[in-house]
């Protein structure tokens, strides 16, 4: 089980909020293992804030498409997150086989789709310095195997709902402590 903290929605970026109600600001729920959520809520312009764990991202456009560049876009994150995962699959085939890690890069690149707009294929070039061609093949059965690889090769169901600000999220975790303070 671990946590998962939303802000309220104060209508600013809450910072100031937090400062002043410390611990108190943050909502806890304990998940099952087996589940991961975020809370996202919208800032202003095209800023977003997305908490998941004990983390805060910041999403934006580029000022070119009306936003103002202070975060990567969403469809930069996936990249982000197609690379971290195979980084940390790749990393932990070495670190089980004593093999240096050190020189490890990850680059991941995509092209766009339209109708509907989307990304319509990931490369991954994995770049390990040294190794020997059995540890190559080592590395990419790893890297295939990581959760958002899988993720993104097997279709996962998507549910989408839309409710009303009187109605509780039904997204565990994911609900305002405003009407509180």
């Amino acid at each position: 089980m671990w946590p998962i903290k939303c802000p309220p929605d104060s209508g600013s970026d809450g910072t100031e909020e937090a400062r002043r109600l410390g611990d108190e600001f943050w909502e806890l729920r304990l998940l099952e293992e087996d589940e991961v959520q975020s809370c996202t809520r919208y800032l202003d312009g095209k800023r977003f804030e997305s908490l998941i764990g004990d983390h805060r991202i910041v999403t934006d456009q580029p000022a070119s498409e009306g936003g103002t560049g202070a975060g990567p876009t969403p469809p930069e994150l996936l990249l982000v997150s197609l690379g971290a995962c195979a980084g940390h699959y790749a990393a932990e085939y070495l670190r089980a086989r004593s093999l240096p890690g050190a020189g490890l890069h990850v680059y991941v690149a995509a092209e766009k789709g339209e109708h509907p707009a989307r990304l319509t294929s990931f490369r991954i070039e994995v770049d390990v310095p040294g190794l020997e061609e059995k540890h190559r093949q080592g590395v990419l059965r790893a890297v295939k195997a990581c959760l958002i690889h899988n993720t993104l090769t097997k279709a996962p169901a998507i549910a989408v709902e839309v409710s009303g600000a009187s109605q509780e999220l039904s997204l565990t975790g994911c609900t305002s402590l405003a009407a509180l303070h």
